[in-house]
């Protein structure tokens, strides 16, 4: 998904963007961000918290010699995470979904990543300097203070539904936020169910892990009878820590591919959505405008058409960026889907195999249990 545009802008390679470790110091988690120069097999890597991310977002938002910034569907960051908030199982999944899943901040650490490369791979956003900044300097922009953006704008909620519902005056943009309404309330819907699946997968892991320890317990040398019922239950305590170990496989699978592709088409229709509904306000003031023009008196008349000209101009050129912005978005979001779709087959493919293995290896020995 990397253009040669974007990696002319960076001085390292866009592709190249990893992070490879987190630490954690009480409530802040540090991420280390590995990536390589541009024509150099020297590498960098720098330390960034939370607040740099945001940091670096908000800089994005204020890019004004970027042309057409509002038409850019900007890549979704995630939410903050609260690591003393994380053995509160129902406030981390709320805060996070998926992202509060997984061992060490992995999948946490996943989504910081591709964010990363997203923004890096974009062809405009490639250009702002504080990417670069973020991916290379050793000190934390973070300590800088971040301007606030467009999204600032985005005012209360009673407001933003009323424009929600305006009618567009252009069908492609309207086709396409009827299509974006959908689309994301499925796919909100979709991760939730598949949420709920991988808990579910967790829970039974545990349960079993706690039925194969019981049945040690009914482990007994008294008499021959004893003993034979003894090494029933020990076979049967390893056949069920086997089922534990499948369930934590599959649960892992789908956190580490399926879920994470989920968890980002869903924030992504979001961010469409944010970036569909600042177009949308910016048609309203054009519409208002031209009203305050018609009723404008002879001798402000000239300024107001002056005025409507401007923005008329940024309408049109806001469009022009948001119509280039939906083609890339739906071709890049059906190849990352795709490839967590393939990543997510492959992984349950693998696991199925090797459980099958392992379940005809438990058969055949209990069967000679019995002809003994």
């Amino acid at each position: 998904m990397e253009g040669s545009s974007a990696e002319a802008a960076l001085s390292v390679s866009a592709n190249s963007i990893r992070i490879t470790d987190v630490t954690q110091d009480g409530d802040v988690l540090t991420f280390a961000i590995a990536s390589q120069k541009l024509n150099s097999s020297a590498g960098v890597c720098v330390f960034r918290m939370y607040e740099d991310f945001d940091w670096l977002q908000q800089s994005l938002f204020s890019e004004e010699n970027l042309p057409g910034l509002q038409g850019i569907i900007f890549p979704p960051l995630p939410s903050k995470a609260l690591p003393s908030q994380s053995n509160t199982q129902t406030k981390a999944l709320k805060q996070l979904g998926f992202l509060a899943l997984g061992q060490d901040w992995q999948s946490y650490c996943k989504a910081l990543e591709f964010y990363l490369q997203q923004v890096a791979a974009h062809p405009t956003l490639c250009k702002c300097k504080a990417l670069d900044s973020f991916l290379i300097n050793s000190e934390s922009p973070g300590k800088q203070r971040g301007r606030k953006g467009i999204f600032n704008r985005l005012s209360q909620a009673v407001e933003e539904m009323r424009k929600e519902s305006h009618k567009d005056v252009d069908n492609f943009f309207q086709n396409e936020r009827n299509k974006n309404t959908n689309l994301a309330a499925s796919s909100k819907v979709a991760t939730e169910k598949l949420l709920d699946v991988v808990m579910t997968e967790q829970k039974l892991a545990v349960a079993c892990g706690h039925f194969a320890t019981s049945l040690h317990l009914c482990v007994n040398q008294d008499d021959a009878a004893a003993v034979a019922f003894s090494k029933v239950c020990l076979k049967l305590s390893d056949v069920i820590e086997a089922v534990k170990r499948n369930y934590e496989k599959v649960a892992s699978n789908n956190l580490s591919t399926l879920g994470l592709g989920l968890d980002l088409e869903s924030r992504y229709q979001e961010s469409e959505k944010e970036m569909l509904f600042r177009r949308t306000c910016k048609l309203i003031e054009l519409e208002t405008v031209r009203k305050g023009t018609e009723k404008a008196k002879a001798n402000k008349r000239e300024v107001m058409e002056a005025f409507q000209k401007a923005v008329e101009k940024e309408f049109n050129l806001i469009s022009s960026v948001a119509k280039q912005e939906i083609e890339r978005f739906h071709s890049s979001r059906v190849k990352v889907l795709k490839t967590f779709l393939i990543g997510w087959c492959e992984l349950q493919l693998n696991t199925a195999k090797e459980f099958a293995e392992l379940y005809s290896q438990h058969l055949e020995a209990c069967r000679n249990m019995y002809s003994e």
